[in-house]
């Protein structure tokens, strides 16, 4: 596999606080990748080093094959999570002046921006100032900002925050359709259903250290706890229920159905099979609902960063 960005056993300590302790990980090219933890974990730092905005103690980022050099920023595109456009410019005059800064010449990005400001219908902004604007509309102008210079890697940290379900959702498809031009994207965000739409690799930091990483796919079968839930019709539920008990770990559940059946979450042993499990039950009821339980990027994150708060206690 090739990967666009790969950060080597970086470790960044302030005073005797570490904020990263040799945390690596590996971005493919052409992917959403998500860097998640909770609050405090590291992340940030990880993105302002990869950004050369902080300095690691130690440690390498290979940026595209070549350790990481300065004019690479031209290269990467980071959408922060604190919003950082001037209040009292004007929105047209500051998005030219970004996209120099980024190694445009004018005349190409008014070209750009022309393009962006129309695709998002937003060309009656232009000389309207940053104070004008709401926090929704003042992000649409800094994610054009970011993607403008169509940098190979993209960095968005948090960038649904503010956004009403319509412009969130036109956000996404934006994302989308840069990963598909080519763009390799680092998405950090604690929106777990944002990870599931749309992230196909992902890292977790807690605590300064990497505690979990890979295909997010992967992962999910490496949480699985061969779980199921069913929907049973029958006429003797307290006696199907106990025979249930006696055979399977089983407890209530709760899911939509068409049907008013007995509604159970069972677990299976190591030596049993949803093949088994099935036959058993259609030989004691009708089944109306069998569906295996396969764990969110939300039930994978909790269940990690829980067990290793234990460990490191």
């Amino acid at each position: 596999m090739n990967y666009l960005l790969q950060t080597k056993k970086i470790v960044k300590t302030f005073g005797e606080f570490t904020a990263l302790n040799e945390v690596s990980i590996s971005v493919p090219e052409k992917s959403i990748f998500g860097l998640l933890g909770p609050n405090g974990a590291g992340k940030t730092t990880l993105i302002r080093i990869i950004n050369q905005i902080a300095i690691p103690d130690s440690g390498q980022i290979i940026f595209d094959g070549k350790p990481l050099q300065l004019n690479d920023v031209h290269y990467i595109g980071y959408l922060p999570e604190e919003r950082g456009l001037y209040k009292s410019m004007k929105v047209g005059e500051q998005a030219l002046y970004l996209a120099q800064l980024k190694g445009l010449s004018k005349a190409e990005a008014r070209k750009r921006l022309k393009y962006w400001f129309d695709k998002f219908e937003i060309g009656d902004w232009w000389n309207k100032k940053v104070q004008e604007l709401s926090k929704g509309m003042a992000q649409k102008v800094q994610f054009i900002v970011t993607v403008l210079h169509e940098p190979k890697l993209l960095i968005f940290d948090e960038p649904f925050s503010g956004f009403d379900p319509i412009n969130a959702n036109l956000i996404k498809d934006e994302i989308l359709n840069l990963r598909d031009k080519g763009a390799t994207v680092i998405f950090s965000t604690h929106r777990m259903e944002s990870v599931e739409e749309l992230c196909e690799d992902i890292a977790l930091i807690d605590k300064a250290n990497k505690i979990l990483e890979g295909k997010l796919q992967d992962i999910k079968r490496q949480f699985k706890t061969n779980t199921f839930d069913v929907g049973l019709s029958t006429t003797n539920s307290d006696v199907l229920q106990k025979e249930l008990a006696a055979k399977f770990d089983i407890e209530k559940a709760s899911f939509k159905s068409l049907e008013e059946d007995l509604k159970l979450r069972i677990k299976l042993k190591s030596e049993d099979s949803a093949k088994d499990l099935i036959k058993y039950l259609n030989s004691k009821a009708e089944v109306n609902h069998f569906v295996e339980v396969i764990p969110t990027a939300s039930d994978i994150f909790i269940k990690a960063v829980q067990s290793n708060q234990k460990t490191t206690k």
